[in-house]
């Protein structure tokens, strides 16, 4: 243990004047406000770093993580891990608003009587069946009613964190900032909340507007600012900035900060949606052979991307390039026990897979032996490896999901459970193991080798489309962002400046905005569609500016 004042980022790290500030801060409560690239989720787990290597956050006290995506917690625990070591990170609990509402009635479900009652092992689902399953909407009104039926619940919860993180806060909604308020308001328990307003495309769902001049009055919380983007390169942060001069001026920086060549930018415009998605796919084959891996290649559209990207995924397929749709599959490979079976899947598959093999192992590693066997899973790995090998074509589907389930009956229930509150269901695990199966197989007949659909499954080798929603917290070497016009962005405009924003700053290296005349309706869409289009002149000029001027698109074909 060291002194606070001691106590330097973790891995060699330098964070920036306000960061530090944040992380060290030991009196009070802090409220963060960090543009894209800034490193938020750095910044929580050097605080996390600091907290525990330095004793403010004392043993056994513990540190409550909540974020707002599943993918999102695990990787701020992993993050932690990194920074800190396994030992210290272990006093670390990273789970959504949504895992943590459910863990509180798993350790207070008694409280629960009457038409709210749950049995023991309840289960989550889309509605509530009598006392065997909640209703995934009633987890947080459920958490509230037993914080405001029982103060021994508020009490326990209290005497167990000392310290509370909350990532991506500007999507905080009403009954999740009341859970927040009633367990930690007017205590000692300091709060760091980290977010950006100009990221705030969750309106829809409920998110509080003002959440952060709010949360910095009721818990008397210090304002912090973070000015530096570490993801984009010159180019793309001057768009960015020009953004924010529109959303946010008193944020903008000052041009003369922003000086440098780096990075590149285009707009395209084109007569109508074949050329544009013949136009990307070139564009796309050209970066894979220039050395740009595919999956660092992302392609974002504000909804729908089964409609809007149809013509794309075409073009792309005609030149043998992979192509996901992350709608369908961001979730449920984001699931713990999914990337656990798919990383000894790769690790019994022909193609060697050595990082696989290695996170594989460290997570068995940390397993209790009595519940995973004797614990000789280099020779279990080996012996199924040989059963798979061994099945014939016709066979492997089969095969592939008998090693599944062999794995997780040798792992065994706790260890599965470890993963994820939610697996002390057995029907969840099995219902997401069987759907694991399901894409793999899908993928095995596409690809006709597993070690390939296992990696399409990681999302390896494939350009990914999805919607901005789906790519918050993440970042691509390349984004493509497609039918930018005044017909696709037809929402609320502060919000739908937000979700620009949102996609713009995924982007570390290069941007692609195009536009059409003309868009056909899609096959199978039936409500309102312009076929008629025109660029968003505030979007496309963003780019515009950067790269020349705006561009105009050729005459109807």
């Amino acid at each position: 243990m060291m002194a606070p004042k001691d106590w330097t980022e973790a891995d060699g790290l330098t964070l920036e004047p306000n960061a530090k500030q944040a992380v060290t801060l030991m009196d009070a409560s802090a409220v963060v406000v960090a543009g894209p690239g800034a490193g938020k989720t750095e910044l929580l787990a050097q605080r996390a770093d600091f907290l525990l290597r330095t004793g403010t956050c004392r043993y056994p006290s513990r540190i409550l993580a909540i974020a707002f995506k599943a993918d999102a917690a695990r990787t701020l625990a992993a993050r932690v891990r990194k920074r800190s070591g396994f030992d210290r990170a272990g006093r670390l609990d990273s789970m959504t608003f949504h895992g943590f509402a459910r863990r509180l009635i798993e350790l207070f479900r008694p409280l629960l009587t009457g038409k709210d009652a749950l049995d023991t092992g309840f289960r989550v689902g889309e509605k509530r069946i009598g006392k065997t399953q909640v209703a995934f909407n009633e987890l947080l009104p459920l958490a509230l009613r037993i914080l405001d039926s029982e103060p021994m619940a508020t009490r326990a919860i209290r005497m167990t964190y000392t310290h509370v993180f909350l990532d991506e806060f500007q999507d905080c909604t009403q009954e999740q900032y009341q859970l927040i308020h009633a367990l930690f308001a007017g205590t000692s328990i300091r709060v760091t909340a980290v977010g950006d307003t100009k990221q705030r495309i969750m309106a829809w769902a409920g998110a509080l507007e003002g959440v952060f001049d709010q949360f910095r009055n009721d818990f008397a919380a210090m304002p912090l600012t973070l000015f530096q983007n570490y993801r984009s390169k010159m180019r793309l942060r001057r768009i960015q900035n020009a953004m924010v001069a529109k959303m946010e001026p008193a944020a903008a920086l000052d041009a003369t900060l922003l000086k440098g060549d780096d990075g590149v930018a285009e707009v395209l415009g084109l007569p109508n949606d074949d050329a544009e998605a013949d136009a990307i796919a070139a564009r796309v084959e050209q970066w894979v052979g220039e050395g740009v891996p595919a999956h660092e290649i992302a392609i974002l559209v504000p909804r729908e991307p089964a409609f809007y990207c149809e013509p794309i995924v075409a073009a792309l397929a005609e030149r043998h390039i992979s192509v996901r749709n992350e709608q369908a599959l961001q979730d449920l490979a984001s699931e713990p026990v999914a990337q656990l079976v798919v990383q000894f899947l790769r690790s019994i598959a022909t193609k060697p897979a050595p990082d696989a093999y290695s996170d594989l192992m460290y997570t068995v590693g940390q397993w209790a032996d009595d519940e995973a066997k004797d614990g000789n899973w280099v020779g279990f790995i080996e012996q199924e490896r040989r059963r798979l090998q061994a099945a014939k074509a016709a066979q492997r589907p089969a095969a592939m999901r008998n090693a599944a389930q062999a794995f997780l009956d040798r792992a065994g229930p706790a260890n599965v459970l470890s993963l994820a509150s939610d697996y002390a269901d057995a029907d969840v695990v099995a219902t997401l193991v069987a759907s694991v199966c399901d894409h793999l197989e899908a993928f095995l007949v596409e690809t006709g080798d597993l070690a390939l659909a296992l990696a399409r499954f990681a999302a390896e080798g494939t350009v990914r489309i999805m919607t901005i929603h789906k790519c918050k917290g993440m970042e691509f070497q390349v984004v493509v962002l497609p039918a930018t016009e005044s017909q696709t962005w037809w929402a609320n405009r502060a919000e739908e400046r937000n979700a620009f924003f949102v996609g713009v700053s995924r982007a570390k290296d290069h941007l692609l905005v195009t536009h059409a005349n003309h868009r056909e309706r899609p096959a199978g869409y039936t409500r309102k569609w312009a076929v008629v289009r025109d660029a968003d002149a505030e979007f496309v000029g963003y780019v515009a500016a950067e790269v020349g001027g705006m561009t105009e698109p050729s005459a109807d074909s």
